[in-house]
C-alpha cells in the first residue's frame, strides 16, 4: 500500500515537501472510493491473512462469508439501480427477477463452496471453537436465511400482483428490504463476535511512532478519522496516551469540544484514557529522559494532563480488572518509584560532597587572605585594592551557596517522604535549587581563586594570573557542562509544565473549531 510510504516521516521540512504533495494526491484518490473501501485501506490486511496458522478454518471462513455478503449486497444495490433506471423501462419485473434468481444461486453456491472447502477444515483440528469460528457459523445461517425467505417473498410476489408495474415496484420494494436487513444483521453478527486482529492499520501505526504531520493531513481531508478505532477499541489519541506521544495527543486541542465525546470512550478492557496513561510508558520512551526521577516526574505529568482534560465522573471509574486510573498508576509505576529515590539520593549525595568540599577550602580562604595581614593592626595589607574586594565578595558568595547547597541536598534525605506525588514538584524542585546554588558556588570559588593571583601578582606579571585564569575555568566549565543537561531537563519539567502539552502551533487547523 504506498500511503504506509508516508508513515515514517515526522516534520515537513523543506525536503519533504515533495513527499507530502504525493502523500496529498494519493490520499484524494482514496477519498473517491466508497466508504467500506477507505475503511478497508486504513484498516490494512487482518492477521488472518498473513498468518494463517493462528487462526483456525472456519475464523478464516467467517472472513470469506463476510466477503460474500458485501459483495452480493453492492452488487445487488447497483444492479437494481441501473435496471431500475434503465430507457426503455421494458421488462423491468423479468430483469429484476432474473437479478434476484442468479444472486441467490450464486450466493448458495459460493458459500456452499467455502463451507466444504478442506484446505482450511483441516486447520481445525479438535481445538474448540473461537469467536470467529462461531462468527462463521452464524454467518452462514444468515445466508441461508436470507436465499430462503427472499425466495419465498418472491414467489408470493409473482403470484399475487396484477400489472407490470405493481410487480416491478413490489420485487424493487423486496430487493432493497432483504439487503438492508442481511447488512445489519450481518453488522450486528460482526459487532457480537469481533476478534479480528488488523496489525497493519495505518493510522494507528502512524500515532504510535508520533507522526504528527501525516496524521494531521489525513484528518484534515476527512475529519471522521478522529473516531476510527483499533482492534482494542482505542482512538488514535488513546494510541498517543499510551505510547507518550506528545505531539499527536496535543491534536486533542485543535478539535474543539469533540475531545469531551473522545476522551472518555473505554477499551475492550474498560480502560479509558486515564487507564491507559496509567500505565508505564514503553521503555524506549522513557530513556529519552536523562535521570530516572525524570521519568517518574514525566509520568506523572502526564497522568495529571489527562487527569484534567477526561470528564471527572470518569476520573475513578474501574477497568476490567477493578482497578481505578490511581491505583493502576500505583501499580504499575511501583518499581521505577523505588529506582527514582534511589537515582535522587545518589545524586543528592554526591553533589554534596562536592558542595562539602567546597564550603571548607571557601571559609578556610576567608582566614588566609592572599598577602596575609599587617602586624601591627590585623588589617589585610590588600585591602584597599579593588581586586581584594572582588575576592571578599566571590569568596563570601560561594560559601553562602555552597551551605545552602548542602542544606538543600541535605533535606532529600531528612524530610522528603519520597511518595509518588513528592516527584512532581517538591523533589525536582529541591534537587534544582541544591544544583544552582552548587554551580553558583564553584564559579565564585573559582573567581576567588584567580582574583587572588591578580592581588599578588600585577607589576610585570600580569600575564601570570591570567594565564592560571585561563585553566582555572576548565574544570568549573567541565563540570557545568556535565551536569548542564540534568539541570535543563530538571528547570523545564519544574517550571514549565503548565505548557508543556499545549500546542505551540496549529497543526491540524489554522484556528481551533468550534462545536
Amino acid at each position: 500500500m504506498p500511503i504506509c510510504a508516508f508513515i515514517s516521516f515526522k516534520r515537513a521540512p523543506k525536503e519533504n515537501n515533495n513527499a507530502l504533495l504525493l502523500l496529498k494526491f494519493i490520499w484524494g484518490d482514496i477519498l473517491k472510493k466508497p466508504k467500506r473501501e477507505i475503511d478497508s485501506i486504513l484498516r490494512g490486511p487482518p492477521d488472518s491473512y498473513s498468518n494463517t496458522k493462528i487462526v483456525s478454518g472456519w475464523a478464516v471462513k467467517a472472513m470469506q462469508l463476510q466477503r460474500v455478503i458485501y459483495e452480493h449486497v453492492e452488487k445487488m444495490k447497483v444492479e437494481t439501480n441501473n435496471i431500475i433506471k434503465a430507457q426503455p423501462a421494458d421488462y423491468v419485473h423479468l430483469k429484476l427477477h432474473k437479478l434476484i434468481t442468479q444472486s441467490l444461486v450464486n450466493m448458495h453456491v459460493e458459500t456452499h463452496n467455502i463451507i466444504n472447502d478442506p484446505s482450511s477444515s483441516s486447520m481445525q483440528g479438535n481445538q474448540p471453537l473461537s469467536h470467529r469460528e462461531h462468527l462463521a457459523l452464524e454467518l452462514r445461517k444468515l445466508i441461508f436465511r436470507h436465499i430462503t425467505f427472499m425466495d419465498d417473498e418472491i414467489l408470493k410476489i409473482m403470484k399475487n400482483s396484477q400489472t407490470e408495474v405493481q410487480l416491478a415496484t413490489q420485487l424493487e420494494t423486496s430487493i432493497f428490504e432483504h439487503i438492508y436487513k442481511l447488512e445489519r444483521d450481518t453488522q450486528d453478527k460482526c459487532k457480537m463476535y469481533a476478534n479480528e486482529t488488523y496489525p497493519s492499520r495505518v493510522l494507528f501505526i502512524a500515532a504510535k511512532m508520533g507522526n504528527t504531520i501525516f496524521l494531521a493531513e489525513l484528518i484534515r481531508q476527512y475529519p471522521d478519522l478522529i473516531w476510527k478505532v483499533n482492534d482494542n477499541n482505542q482512538t488514535i489519541f488513546h494510541t498517543a496516551v499510551e505510547q507518550r506521544q506528545k505531539g499527536v495527543y496535543t491534536l486533542l486541542y485543535e478539535i474543539g469540544s469533540m475531545k469531551h465525546l473522545i476522551t472518555p470512550l473505554k477499551d475492550i478492557n474498560d480502560n479509558n484514557m486515564l487507564h491507559l496513561v496509567g500505565k508505564i510508558a514503553p521503555q524506549e520512551r522513557l530513556q529519552e529522559v536523562s535521570g530516572v526521577a525524570l521519568q517518574m516526574q514525566l509520568e506523572l505529568l502526564w497522568f495529571m494532563e489527562v487527569k484534567n482534560i477526561i470528564p471527572p465522573s470518569y476520573r475513578d471509574r474501574q477497568n476490567g480488572d477493578g482497578l481505578t486510573p490511581q491505583e493502576l498508576f500505583t501499580k504499575e509505576h511501583k518499581e521505577l518509584l523505588k529506582v527514582s529515590e534511589k537515582w535522587v539520593k545518589q545524586t543528592a549525595s554526591q553533589c554534596m560532597v562536592v558542595a562539602t568540599l567546597i564550603a571548607t577550602i571557601v571559609f578556610a580562604a576567608t582566614f588566609t587572605v592572599p598577602g596575609g595581614y599587617d602586624q601591627d593592626n590585623g588589617i589585610p595589607i590588600f585591602h584597599s585594592k579593588a581586586t581584594y574586594s572582588v575576592f571578599v565578595v566571590a569568596n563570601a558568595i560561594s560559601l553562602i551557596s555552597s551551605s545552602a547547597s548542602i542544606l538543600m541536598l541535605l533535606s532529600l534525605f531528612l524530610t522528603s517522604r519520597y511518595a509518588e506525588n513528592d516527584f512532581l514538584v517538591s523533589l525536582p524542585r529541591k534537587l534544582l535549587l541544591g544544583l544552582t546554588t552548587l554551580f553558583l558556588s564553584i564559579s565564585t570559588m573559582m573567581v576567588a581563586f584567580g582574583v587572588s593571583f591578580f592581588i599578588l601578582y600585577r607589576k610585570g606579571l600580569l600575564w601570570m594570573p591570567i594565564l592560571i585564569c585561563v585553566f582555572i575555568l576548565f574544570p568549573a566549565l567541565l563540570y557545568i557542562w556535565l551536569q548542564y543537561g540534568l539541570f535543563v531537563d530538571v528547570f523545564i519539567s519544574t517550571f514549565r509544565y503548565r505548557s508543556l502539552f499545549k500546542p505551540k502551533n496549529h497543526v491540524l487547523y489554522y484556528e481551533n473549531p468550534k462545536v
